[in-house]
């Protein structure tokens, strides 16, 4: 090859590349400021979709990151900016889509797993029962949560244990076609997400819910309420206003 081409080529390459990083860094400020000019837990959506704009620039040079970065904002938009149903569906089928291809790509990561099966569950909640039966959605569920645990069990502070109670609370018995879901394995998982690293709102929420379904009402009202006290002394993100609303809404349902 002519040593000129040769240089140019990889000048052109290095300049790619640098390109591509800085759409990276751009895309996560983007996503860290997704909580600007929220309304509590109604997001406005000018932050994240540039966020998914530069994340869409950079997955050349940057695959994982940038993927990564591109699961977490299909769900936050999808979730949290007001969009109609077909809307959020289609982002979280986006974020089921690259998930599972991404999963295949990096079967030993615990974060494109988690992330996936966050998409999953969104996807399946406006989808319905019925093509989330179709999919084996529970059997996947529980699978990939068992996965996130055997790879990295503080990630997410116990985001695997979380989703593994999190599938036992929310699928119904069914003799002889769902037999292992319980509620006595969601607050044994729940219980561990919770005393994994920093215990969340979602944790603790989801926890309460599990000891209300066994009749332990006393407890879960106290730590309810304990989230919604935290919150007045709190810079709360969207996803935690969400939460908190979470917890008043099941205690006004008491």
């Amino acid at each position: 090859m002519n040593i000129f081409k040769f240089l140019h080529s990889v000048t052109f390459l290095l300049l790619f590349a640098n390109g591509s990083s800085q759409y990276l860094d751009i895309a996560n400020k983007h996503y860290q400021n997704r909580s600007l000019n929220s309304n509590e837990n109604f997001a406005d959506t000018t932050e994240i979709a540039l966020a998914i704009e530069n994340y869409l620039k950079s997955v050349n040079s940057n695959d994982l990151e940038a993927n990564l970065g591109l699961l977490k904002s299909y769900y936050f938009k999808g979730k949290y900016c007001q969009l109609s149903e077909e809307e959020s569906l289609e982002l979280f089928k986006k974020g089921k889509d690259l998930g599972q291809k991404k999963i295949n790509e990096y079967p030993n990561r615990a974060d494109i797993r988690y992330w996936y099966l966050v998409n999953l569950g969104s996807w399946a909640e406006i989808s319905g029962i019925v093509a989330a039966a179709r999919e084996g959605l529970a059997d996947q569920m529980k699978m990939h949560a068992e996965k996130i645990i055997k790879i990295d069990p503080l990630y997410a502070d116990g985001g695997g244990y979380l989703m593994l109670g999190v599938v036992h609370f929310k699928t119904p018995y069914i003799p002889f076609f769902l037999s292992w879901p319980s509620n006595d394995e969601a607050i044994k998982w729940l219980r561990l997400s919770v005393d994994t690293g920093s215990a969340t709102f979602s944790q603790n929420i989801y926890y309460a819910q599990s000891m209300l379904k066994d009749g332990k009402e006393e407890e879960a009202i106290d730590l309810l309420n304990k989230i919604i006290q935290e919150s007045f002394s709190s810079n709360l993100s969207v996803e935690d206003w969400d939460q908190v609303k979470k917890a008043k809404n099941i205690l006004n349902d008491l």
